[in-house]
């Protein structure tokens, strides 16, 4: 399992849209991604990130709210490997699996087990469940057998309070597929009352041509509309000269990278805290108590922010309470956090062998 592993770090996609953050996978042999309906909902577009192309915005091409999948169109100028689909429905109960996530801000993650039930029904479909279960915001990743070929689309499902493993078959993504394909490049979706495939030329737009009932579009959900202090937080980042489409990482959430740093943003209402965590280096393997001391002496001269470790990772923070937060002192806090973070990086780096941050994987 262990070649397997390594290679679907390559084919595993990270999304993430203001709502939500998930997990998808590169399908070369459809020549788009594939990931879960609940992830990209209400978005026509999304940001997408992965080891072999740079982090950026993706149409959604299709949603299935029955089949709780989606695709994605292929992110631009990728270099990622081919997935082997697994086509024949002769996997059984006791065959390994491995399934693979890696939604934005948490380390790419694998879980094996087992099948232990190829007949799960719901309606009229049929899901396979299995032990190699994962965290709910790893829907849409792949579920791979011990030859790394994919039997299916990891999904979620609450049973009995628990959080338990199942997949949709591949079969489903085929035939999903390829009633797709008969959209000739146009986007749509399958209305839930009637199965029926509507394309974005439909002329009723979110109405379903056949049983009159609602449909969702993809092209016509509403732009995202930030309001409050995550209105607020937004227009600091753009004063700042980043791109906040590409920052959204769910509710109340950014991450942005400035110089080598990333530097994550997070808005908790209850509290009211804003937290900007700036993820410099990593520690060096030996000789760490000289950086140990730097860091100390600089948080008794620095005001206003304040350095921590997480792990191996070096975070240079900052917090501020909603209510004090307005544009003129926003702006200069965010900037001193950013200017500190790309300069503290190469002190630590060059003077005292910390190592450059690199995405988790």
């Amino acid at each position: 399992m262990e070649k397997v592993i390594e290679r679907y770090k390559e084919i595993v996609i990270q999304i993430a849209t203001p709502y939500n953050t998930g997990t998808g996978f590169f399908v070369d042999e459809l020549d788009l991604i594939v990931t879960s309906e609940h992830v990209v909902r209400d978005n026509k577009t999304v940001v997408v990130d992965g080891l072999g192309f740079t982090r950026q915005l993706v149409k959604v091409l299709f949603t299935d709210a029955q089949y709780d999948l989606a695709f994605l169109a292929a992110p631009l100028n990728a270099k990622i490997p081919k997935s082997e689909l697994h086509k024949s429905p002769d996997f059984k109960v006791g065959d390994a699996v491995l399934a693979v996530g890696e939604p934005f801000g948490l380390q790419y993650l694998t879980s094996q087990g087992q099948i232990t039930n190829t007949d799960y029904k719901i309606d009229d479909m049929v899901f396979f469940e299995h032990e190699a279960t994962m965290h709910p915001i790893n829907s849409g990743g792949p579920v791979l057998n011990n030859k790394g070929e994919v039997l299916g689309v990891n999904t979620f499902i609450l049973r009995n309070d628990k959080n338990v493993g199942f997949a949709l078959p591949i079969k489903y993504l085929m035939t999903t597929f390829e009633a797709f394909k008969k959209g000739d490049g146009k986007t749509g979706c399958k209305c839930l009352s009637c199965n029926t495939i509507v394309f974005d030329d439909n002329p009723l737009q979110n109405i379903c041509p056949n049983c009159n009932k609602k449909i969702d579009l993809p092209v016509l959900a509403n732009e995202f509309v930030p309001v409050g202090i995550a209105q607020t937080v937004e227009g600091l980042l753009e004063e700042n000269g980043f791109e906040v489409a590409l920052a959204r990482r769910g509710p109340n959430n950014w991450e942005i990278q400035q110089g080598s740093a990333i530097i994550n943003i997070s808005y908790y209402e209850k509290s009211g805290l804003i937290i900007g965590d700036a993820y410099l280096c990593t520690l060096p393997t030996q000789n760490i108590q000289p950086l140990y001391e730097y860091l100390l002496r600089q948080n008794h001269k620095i005001e206003g922010l304040t350095f921590s470790l997480k792990g191996s990772d070096v975070v240079l923070s900052l917090m501020i309470y909603d209510q004090y937060l307005n544009d003129e002192t926003g702006h200069s806090l965010l900037k001193r956090l950013f200017e500190s973070a790309d300069d503290y990086d190469n002190i630590l780096v060059e003077q005292f062998g910390a190592e450059w941050k690199v995405r988790n994987s």
